[in-house]
């Protein structure tokens, strides 16, 4: 059976009695980018390079571009310039005040190298292939590092799409000399070696996957600046110390706890203190306990009234009357 066109769908092909245009159209009309940021690496730093090309990548497109530490497959994660490929382009303010409230100088971002080209299929199974040639390093690398005695555990190999390095991150509670080991290591890859030290937390950016929540690591999936949380902040969020409940993979406290340690603060100034001697609607009485996220005190009321819980609106603190000192000089 032949299929007829209909004309109303004839004439919805033809933009001159169209308002509206197709994305096709509107990504037609729009120019190649100039500045692509993109993020690479195990450690997942982010740049900022330049781009010469025709071609008008989108976010997650992998790219082939020189870098800092040389040839490597990027991610493409939106661009810095507008009227660009990228419906998510963002301004060059807009990514550097990002990156100020993330960490400033200690976000790890650079701009030094350019965009190559677009990855090609040859690109990506050639990737492949070298990473798989650097996993199958890994167990050799640790015999060599156990072998030399010195106080470091093998964490993971990272090599270069360019072939340039072979980065061995390793775990280390204090600093080696590992000189010799480096030659050794050198001579028996044959090729460029960077020794770099991390510690726990970012072992676990390179090793972990999955946390409690059931989401990605947040140090692997976007946390860049991995900074300190204070025991603190865990008695102040959590009604349980069990370190399996409040510790991450790796081993310390979880740095979701930073998150909303600053709502959690500003929420417990409102809440009177446990023993706290109050007025409430129904009388006085001692806060026996507090719940800061949904604002409520549970008062022991006086006179054996039992205990009840108010919002913190219709719980007033009694000032406590200090004793007049005594006038006896002996006590």
């Amino acid at each position: 059976m032949s299929i007829h066109p209909l004309p109303i769908f004839e004439r919805d092909a033809d933009s001159s009695f169209r308002t509206l245009e197709t994305d096709a159209e509107i990504y037609a009309k729009l120019k190649a980018p100039t500045s692509i940021v993109v993020r690479g690496g195990r450690m997942k730093w982010v740049a900022e390079l330049p781009y010469q090309g025709n071609a008008k990548p989108g976010c997650g497109t992998k790219l082939v571009a020189h870098t800092h530490r040389g040839t490597e497959i990027v991610e493409m994660l939106t661009t810095a310039c507008a009227n660009s490929g990228c419906s998510k382009s963002v301004s060059r303010q807009e990514m550097l005040e990002y990156i100020e409230n993330s960490g400033g100088k200690d976000y790890p971002f650079h701009n030094e190298g350019r965009i190559e080209r677009i990855a090609t299929a040859q690109d990506l199974a050639h990737w492949n292939g070298v990473q798989s040639e650097a996993a199958a390093l890994g167990p050799s690398v640790k015999v060599l590092l156990q072998a030399s005695g010195l106080a470091m555990k093998f964490v993971a190999v990272e090599p270069l799409f360019g072939g340039e390095m072979l980065t061995i991150y390793y775990l280390s509670e204090e600093r080696v000399d590992f000189r010799e080991l480096l030659k050794t290591l050198a001579s028996q890859l044959s090729t460029r070696i960077e020794l770099r030290q991390v510690g726990a937390r970012d072992e676990a950016r390179l090793v972990a996957d999955y946390e409690k929540c059931g989401q990605h690591c947040c140090c692997k999936n976007f946390l860049k600046v991995l900074k300190p949380i204070s025991m603190k902040s865990a008695k102040l969020q959590k009604a349980t110390l069990d370190p399996m409940k409040i510790s991450g993979r790796c081993g310390r406290l979880m740095c979701c706890l930073r998150y909303e340690d600053e709502t959690y603060e500003s929420l417990a100034k409102r809440v009177p203190k446990v023993k706290a001697r109050v007025q409430t609607p129904d009388g006085a009485g001692v806060v026996i306990e507090a719940r800061i996220l949904v604002q409520l005190v549970l008062v022991r009321l006086d006179g054996n009234k039992g205990e009840y819980a108010f919002p913190v609106e219709d719980v007033t603190v009694i000032p406590r009357v200090d004793q007049p000192p005594s006038n006896n000089p002996s006590l």
